[in-house]
Order: C-alpha cells, then sequence, then structure tokens
C-alpha cells in the first residue's frame, strides 16, 4: 500500500525525533497556505494568480516571515519562473502557431494517424512523448506537444484525455528517472553511482511505468472526467483563408525535433567534450532550452513559413496572435513559482531535512519518502531529487554499483509524487488543458502519483533480483 505524504511526514517525525514547536508552526503555515489557494479558486471562483498571492501571503503570514521578506520572496520566485519556463511558453507558443497556421501540424497529425489504429494512438503518443522529452525539460515538451496533442484528438474525435495523458505520463517519467535530465543528473553526481548504469536502468522503469500511467490510466479517466473541445488552446488565427500550400511532413517533423537535437547536443557535450573547447561552448550556448527554442522559431520562420507560401506580413500576424492566449499562463505558472519560493523560503524545507536526518530506513524507501515529502511540500521534483540525494548519499557508498543506481531511481520516484497547487507543472497542464483545480487533481496529480508509486514498486522488483 503507497504512504500518504502525511503518513511519510509521520514516519520521517518518528525516527528523528526532533519535532518542535516552530516545525508544527510551519507545517500550520504550508497546510493552511495550500488550502487558501484550493478555497478560493474552486469555492470563490477567484483567479489562479491572486489565489495563489494569497495563499502565499497566508503561509508567510502564519509561518512568521516578516511582511518584507515575504514580498521579496514571492517577486523573486515568481520572476525566477517566468524567467525560465515563461520564455519558454512563448517561444513554444510561436512555434506551436507556426506549425498551426501554416498547415504543418496537421500535416503531421495525417501521417500519424494514418499509420495507427483509434486503438494504437496513445501508445503512439507514449513514443513521441519520449522521444521529444528524452533530452529536454518537462516544461519544454509540453508546449512542444500541445499543438500535436489537440489536432490529434480533434481528427481522430477522441477525448483530450485519452490522448494527453499518455504524452504527459511520457514526459513526466522520463523527467523524474532519466538523465540528462536536471533532477536525474544530481541525483547520480550527489550518489556517485554509474551514469550508463543509472540510465539504462531508468529506462527498464520507465517503460512499464509509462504504460500504467499512460494509456492505461488515460483510457480509464477519460471516461470520467470530460473535457470540452480544445481546439481554443491552439488560439484562433486572425486568418480566414487556408495556406495555398502545407509544408512537407519532413519539414514539420524537423522544427518539433530540432529543440530536442540542440539540446541532446548540450547534453552530449556536456558528457564527453572538455569545457575549453570551442566545441563544447557552441553546443553549450545553442542547447541552453531558451536559445535552442528561439533558433528553433526562426529557422520554422523561414521553413514553414516558405513552406506555405506565407508573406512578411502573415508571418508576422501569426506570431503576434500567439502571445494572447498564453500570457494568463505565464502568469499563473509565475505565481505557482512564488509560492513554491515561500515554501522554501520560509523553513519548510529544512523541516523536512531534520526529520529525515534520523531516519532508520534503507536507503531505496528513505530516499523515496524524502523525495516525496519535499515533493509535496515545496512542488519541486528537482530540489526534492536533489535534497534526498543529498541526504541518503552516505548510505549509499558502500552498495554494489547496480543498488546504488536504483537508489538513484528511487529518489526521483518519489520526486514525481502528487503534483498540487505549489508546482508551476501543475498549473502549465491545468492551463493548457483547460482543466478546473477539481479535474487537474483527479487526472494530473492522480497521473503523477501513480507514476511515482508504479515506478517505485518497479525499482523495489528490480533491487530484489539484482
Amino acid at each position: 500500500m503507497p504512504i500518504s505524504p502525511s503518513g511519510a511526514l509521520s514516519v520521517l517525525a518518528q525516527a528523528s525525533g526532533t519535532w518542535t514547536a516552530q516545525d508544527t508552526r510551519l507545517l500550520a503555515a504550508a497546510i493552511a497556505g495550500i488550502a487558501v489557494i484550493v478555497v478560493l479558486i474552486s469555492w470563490a471562483k477567484l483567479h489562479p494568480f491572486l489565489s495563489l498571492a494569497l495563499g502565499a501571503a497566508t503561509l508567510g503570514v502564519v509561518a512568521g516571515m516578516p511582511f518584507d521578506d515575504l514580498v521579496e520572496t514571492f517577486t523573486k520566485g515568481l520572476g525566477k519562473t517566468v524567467g525560465d519556463v515563461g520564455l519558454l511558453v512563448a517561444l513554444g507558443a510561436m512555434l506551436g502557431k507556426l506549425l498551426t497556421d501554416t498547415g504543418g501540424a496537421e500535416q503531421v497529425v495525417e501521417t500519424v494517424l494514418r499509420r495507427t489504429t483509434r486503438r494504437t494512438l496513445p501508445w503512439a503518443m507514449v513514443f513521441i512523448a519520449a522521444l521529444l522529452g528524452l533530452p529536454m525539460f518537462f516544461e519544454v515538451g509540453v508546449v512542444l506537444l500541445v499543438p500535436v496533442v489537440v489536432m490529434v484528438a480533434s481528427r481522430s474525435n477522441q477525448p483530450m484525455l485519452r490522448i494527453g495523458i499518455p504524452a504527459l505520463a511520457g514526459l513526466s517519467i522520463l523527467h523524474g528517472l532519466v538523465p540528462p535530465h536536471p533532477g536525474p543528473l544530481a541525483a547520480v553526481d550527489a550518489l556517485h553511482v554509474d551514469m550508463g548504469l543509472t540510465l539504462a536502468l531508468g529506462v527498464v522503469v520507465a517503460i512499464p511505468t509509462a504504460i500504467v500511467a499512460g494509456p492505461l490510466f488515460g483510457s480509464y479517466i477519460s471516461k470520467r472526467v470530460e473535457l470540452p473541445p480544445a481546439t481554443h488552446l491552439l488560439g484562433k488565427s486572425q486568418l480566414d483563408a487556408s495556406p495555398e500550400k502545407r509544408p512537407g511532413f519532413f519539414a514539420s517533423v524537423s522544427m518539433l525535433l530540432l529543440p530536442v537535437v540542440l539540446m541532446l547536443g548540450k547534453s552530449v557535450a556536456d558528457l564527453l567534450l572538455p569545457e575549453d573547447t570551442i566545441a563544447y561552448q557552441v553546443l553549450d550556448t545553442v542547447g541552453t532550452p531558451i536559445v535552442a527554442m528561439l533558433l528553433t522559431v526562426l529557422i520554422a520562420i523561414v521553413v514553414l513559413g516558405t513552406g506555405a507560401r506565407f508573406t512578411r506580413n502573415r508571418l508576422s500576424d501569426v506570431i503576434g496572435s500567439s502571445l494572447p492566449a498564453i500570457a494568463g499562463i505565464i502568469l499563473i505558472v509565475g505565481a505557482g513559482g512564488g509560492f513554491k519560493q515561500t515554501l522554501v523560503d520560509s523553513g519548510v524545507n529544512n523541516m523536512i531535512t531534520d526529520f529525515a536526518s534520523g531516519a532508520h530506513l534503507s536507503p531505496l524507501v528513505l530516499g523515496w519518502l524524502i523525495a516525496v515529502g519535499i515533493r509535496v511540500a515545496t512542488g519541486s521534483a528537482t530540489v526534492a531529487t536533489i535534497s534526498a540525494a543529498g541526504m541518503v548519499a552516505p548510505l549509499v557508498m558502500d552498495l554494489p554499483p547496480a543498488q546504488g543506481a536504483l537508489v538513484a531511481l528511487a529518489i526521483g520516484s518519489g520526486s514525481l509524487f502528487l503534483s498540487h497547487v505549489n508546482d508551476a507543472g501543475f498549473w502549465l497542464v491545468k492551463e493548457y488543458f483547460g482543466m478546473t483545480v477539481g479535474q487537474t487533481l483527479k487526472t494530473w496529480s492522480a497521473m503523477e502519483t501513480l507514476l511515482s508509486v508504479t515506478s517505485f514498486a518497479v525499482i523495489l522488483g528490480l533491487s530484489a533480483v539484482l
């Protein structure tokens, strides 16, 4: 039976024996902040941006943060998230609008539909998401896949969730378990385990996990949570005329894969090239997510625009019309980052760390529990992975290579548990798929929890065998 977040915290608290009045206050602050957000959005119908800001204020006040520090913390977290995620969302929206209005996305969708059946389409989406998501951040994969998911669902006349959940599962499990994503890389570095072995075992764990939480769960939940047609997520074109000619399948897919290739080049450079070489510096620069997306948009303007025979004025209109639809998404995701930063700076992260330091559990279970606790409290999979890896590192030194790699994977597994209102990814998925908070909890949050529990069960099985 999976352990709940509160159960995980209780185990850690009992093991450490260091519960104090301040810890009680911090726990109450975290619960109060999250409760305010949920009530304001679900009951009061307040805009999520304002709800997140008020939730962060509630958390800070209950935790005893000075007001000046509270404001600075929230704005710092908001600014960092908008700088990291917001720019990617904007560039991804431009690329998605180019693919849509030039007919490139439709060309990809038609080709995919011709080569798959209705039953196998969700499985194909897992594969496509895994292909795109291997070298890139989760947020980049989402903004690249949304146009494809929406058009596949629309053209195949299937529920959005039956197509979207497998794509999200494929992206998320790679983000949590497989290098070169930042969390797994940090775990490998902190635990000093073998990179290649961790990557290989991560793929072994990811395959059955993505199947359970992707096509199987997607088919189940799509019958129970109905979403309206999602074509509005692509934005409305200001131009009624269809393109005279569509870009070819190869050109369209190339634009989807170009940022993947650029970011993969950066990962290869990090592993194989000396940092003082020109080749490393070039690959490191163009493989940075924002640079890779910017270069892709600029190239797509030429490639897709030429393929559709668009004029410069029409291309300008297409790019401009892509931004209004995602302005609200950027603000909401940014506010989620502000709330997360408030959780971290208020001391909730340190509270969980102190609890975990005295726990007497196996490294596999301890690493998963710590990552679960930090993930639920802070909303960041990467923070959860880095913190948990640092705490269990002394326990891994004498383990065989395969067991050490499995500890790294267990930590990554725990970092996926229960994405909710303090996770920027929660708001990104909610807004892109046009869901309510309740629907997002039933679909996205449940899928993330299923990913975590299933992958941990597979890891325990591998540990018994290896």
